[in-house]
């Protein structure tokens, strides 16, 4: 087995620990898009994210692109990437901002008229995100970026830039670079529902900028729980999962 499937296979693995008991049907709530006191859609409450560990493919509540437009450069990081010689997610380090909303974890949101905190289950990772008109912020690049947001009618727009070019965009292992731009399109559709439309802009990996969609399902039987990489993590304390070279 290639290691990119062993690495999907365990991802596939911990999505079916978080997975409703087999058999169990979920119907999701219905009704109409709530709202906030100030008249735009409430977002809030848990939602089940459809794993996607391969952004080329389409899969349930999910929508790829057929091929992605690798420049020169950006093939090259594609076809060197081996994650048995370190995967960074391996060794516990963040999984920066596309991978995590591409996990199989579920996602809390927190919504008030200043803010949207998107809380993930993955490595317990979040990120607070700004909606009250303020610039992006001139400051070191981070794994997670420089997020911002604005509404444009009942669709949040959440632009990010300012990546440090270390993680990934999926489990597969899809490149990007520090030039990294997403912009994401978030419409809460109804009570029971979100689409999401991603926009990945990356001139150094990718010629041309390309989109992924999906639709976030609400759990409100759901609450998300703690993730602890580090804990027992042995394959990286006894050597089998390398730490990687930047």
């Amino acid at each position: 087995m290639s290691s990119r499937l062993i690495l999907l296979s365990i991802t596939v693995s911990l999505a079916f620990a978080t997975a409703p008991a087999f058999g169990q049907k979920f119907k999701p709530p219905e009704g109409p898009t709530p709202r906030t006191a100030d008249g735009k859609p409430d977002l809030s409450g848990v939602w089940d994210l459809p794993y996607v560990p391969d952004m080329s493919k389409t899969g349930p509540n999910q929508k790829g692109i057929a091929e992605l437009p690798l420049t020169e450069w950006g093939q090259s990081q594609w076809k060197n990437y081996h994650p048995e010689e370190g995967d960074y997610t391996g060794a516990c380090l963040p999984f920066g901002l596309v991978r995590s909303i591409n996990s199989p974890m579920p996602m809390q949101i927190v919504q008030n008229n200043k803010y949207v905190s998107l809380n993930f289950e993955v490595d317990n990772w979040f990120l607070i995100v700004p909606i009250d008109g303020r610039k992006h912020r001139d400051q070191v690049a981070t794994w997670a970026g420089d997020s911002v947001g604005h509404w444009e009618g009942d669709t949040l727009v959440i632009d990010t830039v300012n990546f440090n070019g270390r993680t990934r965009l999926d489990t597969i292992g899809h490149p990007h670079s520090d030039q990294l731009h997403v912009i994401q399109r978030w419409t809460r559709t109804d009570l029971g529902h979100i689409a999401v439309e991603m926009t990945i802009d990356d001139p150094k990996t990718y010629s041309k900028p390309w989109k992924n969609s999906r639709t976030f399902t609400l759990r409100p039987d759901w609450e998300i729980m703690e993730y602890s990489c580090e804990e027992n993590n042995k394959s990286l304390w006894e050597g089998r999962i390398k730490v990687p070279k930047y």
